[in-house]
């Protein structure tokens, strides 16, 4: 399944963060709300056990998260939407793996992993703010699946229709959280209209 945000907000911080003029600071805090408004949805499903809580006025019956969250940022650029998360829910695990895409060929090219031995959480969200050829986004999937991770969800910034095809047909089972389903990759695998390179307009490298 694909999710594509309708929410205000969502949709006002995107425009915002598209703009060429917009600094690498102001660009790293709109991709810091972004994600956390974003991962407000991804997670509305997460599962719930009930807790009594002492009040000043009695005992309260609540909830309290019954699942344990992994968050996955493929590095570099992915690295931003962590903070945003980890606002939300502090006591998330962080696990990063690193891939880059070959310039000629566009396929993603493993370089790091910093996975544990075996599954430490119940839910792992793949982070990366640009879902383009859906390569990068299918190898780190495949990873954790190797690695024994059963619920997995994607949550993005930006996607074209090609990257999201690609990710669909290798991992059918794993939803799509995206602030906005763009046009169309260009001739070089970029996001059309996009918002240029995430990780250099983050980290002021472009």
């Amino acid at each position: 399944m694909v999710y594509e945000s309708q929410h205000p907000l969502v949709k006002h911080k995107l425009t915002l963060l598209r703009n060429a003029s917009t600094k690498p600071k102001k660009f790293r805090e709109l991709v810091r709300e972004i994600t956390l408004l974003l991962t407000y949805e991804a997670t509305a499903d997460l599962g719930v056990h009930q807790v009594n809580v002492e009040t000043p006025m009695g005992t309260a019956v609540g909830d309290e998260l019954a699942d344990k969250i992994g968050l996955i940022p493929v590095l570099r650029a992915g690295l931003g939407m962590v903070n945003g998360i980890w606002e939300m829910m502090p006591g998330a695990e962080v696990w990063h793996i690193g891939l880059y895409r070959d310039e000629r060929t566009l396929q993603p090219v493993s370089y790091y992993n910093k996975l544990p031995t075996a599954p430490t959480v119940q839910v792992c969200l793949v982070l990366d703010p640009m879902l383009a050829t859906g390569g990068s986004a299918a190898a780190t999937i495949d990873i954790l699946k190797n690695w024994g991770a059963n619920r997995i969800k994607f949550v993005g910034l930006l996607a074209a229709p090609e990257g999201i095809a690609a990710l669909q047909k290798a991992h059918p089972d794993v939803p799509i959280h995206i602030a906005k389903i763009d046009e169309r990759l260009n001739d070089v695998g970029f996001i059309v209209p996009g918002l240029g390179d995430a990780g250099d307009r983050q980290f002021g490298t472009g």
